[in-house]
């Protein structure tokens, strides 16, 4: 792989709060948020603060750090949102479906009875977002 990390991604630019987002969870080493265009209620996004495009050249540390945080998201979601399962997602590099090029993992809840929506799909309302923030929020209380 020989794409350089883009200083200017989306979610570079959320982690210097030059953006807003629907924050749930942070750390030294990790961040949470909610996505902008989930495929189901409660999709949030975990990234780490260091940069790094994906698992391919994210540091051990890092990953470490991501994943930790990853499983102590998905335990509040699977609660917050009385869900039956939760959907771990990670893409690497375009021809995986990575579109945001700073790595990070989408925390899904899942229901049986319930399809996904499209990945990089319709922009959520952000009210609903902040109600799904708080859910979360409370989950890890």
């Amino acid at each position: 792989m020989d794409a350089a990390y883009d200083n200017d991604n989306i979610f570079a630019r959320i982690l210097r709060g030059e953006l807003p987002a629907h924050k749930v969870y942070e750390d030294d080493a990790t961040l949470v948020f909610m996505d902008v265009m989930p495929r189901a209620d409660g999709h949030a996004l975990v990234i780490p603060k260091n940069p790094s495009r994906n698992v391919l050249d994210i540091e051990p540390r890092d990953l470490n750090a991501v994943l930790a945080t990853t499983q102590k998201i998905a335990r509040a979601a699977l609660k917050a949102f009385d869900a039956e399962g939760i959907l771990i997602q990670q893409y690497n590099e375009a021809a995986s479906g990575q579109t945001v090029f700073h790595t990070h993992f989408h925390v899904i809840p899942r229901w049986a009875d319930t399809a996904l929506r499209p990945h990089g799909g319709e922009m959520a309302d952000p009210e609903v977002l902040k109600a799904q923030a708080d859910k979360l929020r409370a989950a890890l209380a």
